[in-house]
């Protein structure tokens, strides 16, 4: 089904393909990534540079040159803009450097809130919400929760003090209670309104440095082999198409650059539609990479849960980090047989084509800016525009909208 939502990654890749791409109109484009004109337009006109390759005049034109007037007159206007330009530049420069300092204690979105509340009367809340990346509204409601947690920290100050008698053996305390045993004595006796909870006084001893002295330290016999988990084979080579979000298959491949190195991209396909529901491209093959496609695929789907993932026995699927991104999006693991890629041929041939319809018989990409804007087009054109012989000779998107409406109308 055609994506209504999209991210601001999206419209300004697709800005950048649209004014990188020789020749390139906005009709052309449009179609190609499964999107109104229109809306590409406004995006040109509020995220493009103003300059485009694709903008060229006939030999035929009859578009007076510029005159020398109105040629001075542009470069003075062009000038003061790129004088403006570079006073903002230095100003965020400046801003920034002073922020660098924040961003390493703890919260870094708090402390963003704290640098932005410090520096207001030097550059204005609008300036600095914009330089480091933060809304406005989310900046005065944090604001506004100020005496909230003031009165928080007193209570949790209190608390601390009243920890540290219970840990101090002048007192009859002891010093090696940790939090289970500290959160008993506090609650030993009271009115079940001023009781305190385990998690709080774990929190309030780790901030205060109040955990307790481990008297015998355990000696860690057994460090456990990320690759060695497995999982069943769910799909069993059955890549038939049906209804869409139930199964995804999913796999690693390179990107080959003129300069000698790879980029990688990892897919997750939907079975039931052939759609490529989610996609992430990087320069490196760690676990990082194929967790952004995942969570970009929930992100199209909206939920994952139940839907089976398909993968080879690769570190990254195997890996504790995305076993459990998997348990966290309710997404069930399943995998073929180690050293046998027919098991997941449907994602080698994905990759296959891939790389033969946007290399054409080159050896490589020229640079890896190329490189994502190629893939970036081909993957949206893959689910909008490109037909797939296994759905009827239709798009993802097209055979996906018909089988939403057969579905409604059976329900």
């Amino acid at each position: 089904m055609a994506r209504k939502n999209y991210t601001d990654e999206f419209r300004r890749r697709a800005v950048d393909l649209y004014e990188s791409t020789p020749g390139a109109t906005l009709k052309g484009i449009a179609f190609d990534l499964g999107i109104s004109r229109g809306a590409l337009k406004e995006w040109v006109h509020k995220l493009g540079s103003g300059t485009t390759v694709g903008v060229q005049v006939s030999a035929g034109s009859s578009v007076r040159p510029e005159s020398q007037a109105a040629k001075i007159s542009r470069l003075e206007v062009e000038l003061t803009a790129a004088q403006s330009e570079a006073r903002k530049l230095a100003e965020e420069r400046d801003i920034l450097r002073q922020a660098a300092k924040y961003f390493g204690r703890g919260d870094e979105l708090v402390n963003r809130f704290q640098f932005v509340e410090d520096h207001k009367d030097a550059y204005g809340v609008k300036r600095l919400c914009e330089v480091v990346e933060v809304a406005r509204s989310s900046f005065y409601a944090w604001l506004a929760a100020a005496p909230g947690r003031v009165a928080r920290a007193a209570a949790d100050t209190a608390l601390a003090a009243r920890i540290r008698v219970l840990q101090d053996p002048a007192q009859g305390g002891d010093r090696a209670y940790g939090a289970p045993r500290v959160t008993a004595d506090l609650n030993d006796g009271v009115a079940p309104d001023e009781r305190v909870n385990h998690k709080r006084v774990a929190r309030v001893m780790h901030e205060h440095q109040l955990a307790g002295i481990r008297l015998r330290r355990r000696a860690k016999t057994t460090i456990p082999d990320q690759s060695g988990q497995k999982f069943p084979d769910l799909i069993a080579r059955d890549f038939s198409i049906g209804e869409p979000n139930r199964r995804y298959v999913g796999d690693i491949t390179y990107l080959p650059i003129a300069d000698g190195t790879n980029l990688y991209l990892a897919s997750v396909i939907d079975l039931g539609s052939r759609k490529l529901a989610g996609w992430q491209v990087a320069d490196h093959m760690r676990t990082e990479l194929v967790e952004h496609a995942l969570r970009a695929a929930h992100r199209d789907r909206g939920s994952l849960a139940g839907a089976v993932f398909h993968s080879d026995h690769g570190s990254v699927y195997t890996s504790k980090a995305y076993v459990k991104l998997c348990k966290q999006l309710k997404v069930v693991q399943s995998m073929g047989a180690i050293g046998t890629s027919a098991d997941n041929s449907l994602a080698e041939s994905f990759n296959a084509a891939l790389k033969r319809e946007l290399l054409a018989g080159r050896a490589a990409f020229p640079d890896e800016a190329t490189a994502y804007r190629a893939v970036f087009r081909w993957a949206n054109r893959y689910n909008t525009r490109r037909r797939h012989s296994a759905i009827g000779n239709i798009s993802p998107n097209t055979y996906e909208t018909a089988a939403s409406a057969t579905l409604a109308e059976a329900a």
